[in-house]
C-alpha cells in the first residue's frame, strides 16, 4: 500500500468560451463502478446537453475516458491527462457541454475542456491518503490535556475520545511512523501508557 493524492471533497466549476458552457463536475471515486454510477448520475441529471465527457483514474492504475460525441482526443483525453499530470487517483471528473453557436476547433476544445478540468480540481482541493496504523490509548484523566498537546505535536489524528473510568483515544498514524510514535509514547509518559495497535487502512492525512 502507497501514499496517494486525492481530492478533499467533491466540487463543480463552469468554464464559459464562445458562449459554450462546460460544466465540470469532480467526485472522489476508489473503483470503477462508483466513477461508472457518478457519470450515469450526472448524464441523467444533464441529459439535454450535446456532450458529457468523463474521464478518471484510479489509485490501482485504471483509467478511462470518453469524448462522447466530440472529435477524438479534444475531451476525454485531455480531461484525462490533467488529473494524470496533477498527479490525482481515485477522481473521476465529468464536464458536460452546452453548445454555445461557435465552432472552438480542436486546439479550442482541449483548452476548454482541460480548463475547466482544472477548476474542478482546484475547487475540490487536494487531500493525501496513506496506510495508516489505528490505535487506542486509554489514560487517567490527569493525562487528557497532555495527550491532546502530543497527538497535535506528532502529526496523529484523533478520531473518537471516549470518557468513562478513564479517557480513552482512537486515533491513527502513517504506518511508516508506528516505531516511532510508539518510542514518543513510552519517552513521553515514562512508560506509563501504551497505545494498542487496532488495524491497519487508508486514512486522509
Amino acid at each position: 500500500m502507497e501514499k496517494y493524492k486525492t481530492v478533499r471533497s467533491s466540487a463543480e466549476a463552469t468554464h464559459v468560451v464562445e458562449r459554450s458552457r462546460f460544466i465540470a463536475h469532480v467526485v472522489r471515486a476508489e473503483s470503477r463502478e462508483e466513477a461508472e454510477a457518478f457519470i450515469a448520475k450526472i448524464k441523467k441529471e444533464y441529459w439535454d446537453a450535446r456532450h458529457n465527457v468523463y474521464a478518471y483514474a484510479l489509485k490501482s492504475g485504471e483509467s478511462r475516458c470518453s469524448d462522447d460525441g466530440e472529435p477524438s482526443g479534444t475531451s476525454g483525453m485531455p480531461t484525462l491527462d490533467v488529473i494524470l499530470k496533477q498527479g490525482f487517483s481515485d477522481v473521476c471528473i465529468v464536464t458536460t457541454r452546452y453548445f454555445g453557436g461557435i465552432l472552438l476547433g480542436t486546439g479550442g476544445l482541449v483548452r476548454a475542456y482541460s480548463k475547466a478540468a482544472s477548476l474542478a480540481l482546484e475547487a475540490a482541493g487536494s487531500a493525501h491518503i496513506a496506510p495508516c496504523a489505528v490505535m487506542t490509548l486509554s489514560a487517567p484523566y490527569a493525562y487528557t490535556e497532555k495527550l491532546q498537546r502530543f497527538f497535535k505535536e506528532n502529526a496523529c489524528v484523533v478520531e473518537d475520545v471516549r470518557y468513562t473510568e478513564c479517557v480513552s483515544f482512537d486515533f491513527y498514524c502513517e504506518s511508516e511512523r508506528v516505531d516511532l510514535i510508539h518510542a514518543k509514547i513510552t519517552e513521553k509518559f515514562n512508560g506509563e501508557l501504551h497505545e494498542s495497535f487496532l488495524k491497519t487502512e487508508f486514512r486522509e492525512l
